[in-house]
């Protein structure tokens, strides 16, 4: 393993992979500071104002000049707003399908969707339920659950929102879209709704909204209508012991790979993240692309600066403005909250190596893989075409994911290079580390070692073909780690978007 990593030759930066001290050799210059492992060195002179090239892309400008060997950061590297002229589909790779299918062992649902588990969903309308659902959900423990070995588990998912907001717009219908996502998901063989009754997120109105049917499987009530607090916990234990034997009753049965759909998910990055776990994972994505399934992509102020790189591989123009309506969004966003797409990478990131959200964005950009890009979805959106997709959302991971998962994911893959602790439910979620060392450190939490393409000379595709098979059998009921380790039941954050009244 060389000292330093240099992505592209235009690149005017180059990555260290170990830490290095003064003098040490940085190809034809020598270290001026302390280099921390996976932080930037220029690899050049760089005048100020001058564009600092990563990836062959620019991640940033020097906010002073840059001697060759000098630590390039926080310090001398300044954002600005990205100002892309945006090409739309002239990268398109054609997808090789397969001819002999793969295939899991999951679970068949009444609408044709598949499952990778089967669990009982205790959803709340509003906050004002939650502890009534978290006391239903309690009751039903693994000693209890013994009987019924199909069923993975009762899960409460409860939230900090459901009234105090508006009857309309973005916040109230993103509320609404995962709730029904939830409920409809294929990894949830049964819903009990529970509600207060006088709230503003009527559960009523979803089923109305949404056309669910209520039936054994589907069952809702309100604590005001029901008498309280604790009559309400008396009958949700009953609801959900009729629909005990019932969930149980699903079996598992040979299901083509086409029947998944992968939550691509990073968290806790750093700068290896760009180099080892993303493109393995979105080699993985490409193999399950190929197969007919569907990778969805997300958190998109961290594909800010890296939005022209997908637009380049939309299928049709409208999908690329449909990416570009969302980085727009996203800028007046942050500015009228008097944030900044900066602020993004969090001290975490920044320790880790990663100095702007430009740069972070095209490591995170990467889990994509190759593939061309066919649809664009609004947070929480059922998604609904095939192959590789981008679903909107904050950067952060619980709220992130829970919009994938109501979006139909069933499997999440989530990278992570300072170490990240996270599980979801009811979509298992298989962990990345991207470095060595973080691994060897965090073993009980992480699943797959992609800093092997770096301290072993693995290769991306040997690592991406590893997390491909890896998903095939976590989806026929492999547990990962996160579950082992009982993560999820509190990663259930649906975005808050407006204001509360």
């Amino acid at each position: 393993m060389s000292d330093t990593i240099r992505l592209d030759s235009s690149d005017n930066v180059v990555t260290a992979t170990r830490p290095l001290e003064v003098g040490a050799a940085v190809e034809n210059t020598t270290a001026r500071n302390l280099i921390p492992r996976g932080h930037k060195v220029a690899a050049s002179d760089i005048a100020a104002g001058a564009p600092v090239l990563k990836y062959a892309q620019i991640i940033g400008y020097a906010a002073r000049d840059i001697a060759a060997g000098e630590h390039v950061h926080t310090d001398n590297l300044e954002f600005r707003n990205v100002k892309a002229e945006y090409e739309f589909s002239t990268n398109l790779r054609p997808v090789e399908m397969v001819q002999k299918p793969d295939t899991f062992m999951g679970y068949r649902r009444e609408n044709g969707k598949v499952g990778t588990r089967n669990y009982i969903a205790v959803l709340t309308s509003v906050n004002c339920s939650a502890t009534a659902a978290r006391m239903i959900a309690a009751h039903f423990t693994d000693e209890m659950l013994a009987d019924y070995p199909n069923v993975d588990g009762v899960v409460a998912f409860v939230h900090g929102t459901g009234c105090g907001m508006a009857g309309s717009g973005d916040g109230f219908e993103a509320l609404q879209r995962v709730m029904w996502g939830y409920a409809r998901n294929p990894n949830v063989g049964a819903v009990l709704m529970a509600g207060l009754g006088c709230e503003m997120n009527q559960i009523d109105w979803l089923i109305e909204a949404y056309g669910l049917t209520p039936g054994p499987l589907f069952q809702a009530m309100n604590i005001q209508d029901v008498g309280g607090l604790r009559k309400t916990i008396e009958l949700g234990i009953r609801k959900i012991e009729e629909m005990l034997p019932l969930v149980n009753s699903a079996q598992r049965t040979e299901c083509p790979a086409s029947e998944l759909t992968l939550a691509l998910q990073c968290g806790g990055s750093d700068a290896m993240s760009g180099i080892t776990a993303n493109p393995a994972l979105g080699y993985a994505c490409d193999l399950l692309v190929a197969q007919g399934g569907t990778g969805v992509l997300a958190e998109t102020p961290e594909i800010y600066g890296a939005e022209h790189l997908l637009t380049a591989r939309a299928v049709n123009r409208e999908v690329g403005e449909k990416l570009v309506g969302l980085i727009r969004w996203w800028e007046d966003y942050t500015a009228r909250n008097h944030g900044s797409m900066d602020n993004n990478p969090s001290p975490g990131n920044k320790k880790g190596g990663l100095t702007t959200i430009l740069e972070k964005s095209l490591g995170a950009a990467a889990k994509g893989g190759t593939t061309p890009l066919t649809g664009v979805y609004k947070y929480a959106e059922p998604v609904t075409e095939k192959g590789f997709t981008f679903m909107d959302s904050p950067g952060y991971d619980p709220a992130s994911v829970t919009g994938q998962i109501a979006s139909g994911c069933n499997l999440v893959a989530f990278t992570t290079g300072r170490g990240s602790a996270f599980g979801a439910k009811p979509s298992p979620s298989l962990k990345i580390a991207t470095n060595s060392e973080m691994y060897a450190r965090m073993t009980e939490d992480m699943d797959i070692n992609a800093g092997r393409i770096l301290t072993e000379g693995a290769t991306v595709e040997q690592v991406g073909r590893e997390i491909y098979e890896t998903l095939l059998r976590v989806a026929s009921g492999e547990k990962t780690k996160s579950e082992a380790q009982g993560l999820g039941d509190y990663e259930f954050v649906p975005w808050q978007i407006g204001a509360v009244m």
